[in-house]
């Protein structure tokens, strides 16, 4: 078990990401799990479109509850907080999939905005099979406006090219089974992957309990207590799910929406 230090808490508030922790998981058990979720996928679903099966996974919830993976989100936001969204982020061998410039928060109907984001590693995730860029520093300048995204993007907005400094990006290299920590509203995108090899990435966004989600713009929010106390009372809560690989009831989901984000 570990903690942050205060030089990595200092570097996550300089920099608004954190990486080069401990793996955590177990590399093989986490593609054991992975092929067991994916082979529920429906026709024309894909692993992009797993968005928020923490819900009804048994063993996603547990991934994102890790005591280790609390932890370093506690020493980030705080002894009170809770689990909101989870994600699969898959880039085949070859895609040319490329994630513009973007900030998180912009997508998201949060106030105020206190996210962190766990980026969990299924494989080795290096420079070379298209890892995620941020931009240092970014997050400090608060969540800028972004424009409508060109048809190629994945995306629906994406920032200016005036609004940063690409030549200051770094690469988040994670080996499988470690994970990365990110703020809500640091720049970042990810380049296409012209390897061999797969990326497969798994994203949980955690919040302290002080932020409210405008239910008007994202009826289906679910938040889940997973560290502290609940004292605002702000958003409904869900029940940790029974079930270890379920799936959820709906067939297929809208692949992104304003509200879940991308990286």
């Amino acid at each position: 078990m570990f903690r942050l230090t205060d030089q990595q808490k200092a570097s996550y508030k300089e920099n608004g990401y954190l990486v080069g922790l401990p793996p955590v998981f177990d590399s093989k058990e986490l593609m054991a799990g992975y092929e067991l979720l994916t082979g529920s996928l429906m026709e024309g679903e894909l692993p992009s479109d797993m968005i928020n099966w923490h819900r009804t996974s048994r063993w996603l919830y547990d991934l994102c509850t890790h005591p280790q993976v609390l932890d370093a989100v506690e020493d980030i936001i705080g002894p009170d907080f809770v689990l909101w969204a989870t994600d699969f982020i898959t880039k085949s061998p070859h895609s040319e999939k490329i994630v513009p410039w973007h900030q998180d928060a912009y997508y998201w109907p949060l106030h105020p905005h206190n996210t962190v984001t766990v980026w969990m590693a299924f494989t080795d995730v290096d420079e070379g099979n298209a890892a995620m860029k941020v931009i240092p520093g970014t997050h400090r300048g608060g969540v800028i406006k972004h424009k409508i995204a060109d048809k190629s993007s994945i995306l629906s907005f994406e920032l200016d090219d005036g609004a940063y400094r690409e030549d200051t990006a770094v690469s988040l290299a994670i080996p499988a089974g470690g994970f990365s920590l990110h703020d809500d509203a640091v720049i970042h995108g990810s380049p296409a992957n012209l390897s061999d090899r797969w990326r497969i990435g798994f994203v949980a966004r955690y919040s302290g309990t002080n932020v409210k989600c405008d239910l008007t713009k994202t009826p289906h929010y679910l938040a889940y207590l997973v560290r502290g106390k609940d004292e605002f009372k702000h958003n409904p809560m869900g029940v940790p799910p029974a079930e270890s690989y379920a799936r959820p009831p709906y067939h297929r989901r809208i692949r992104k929406t304003e509200a879940d984000g991308i990286n």
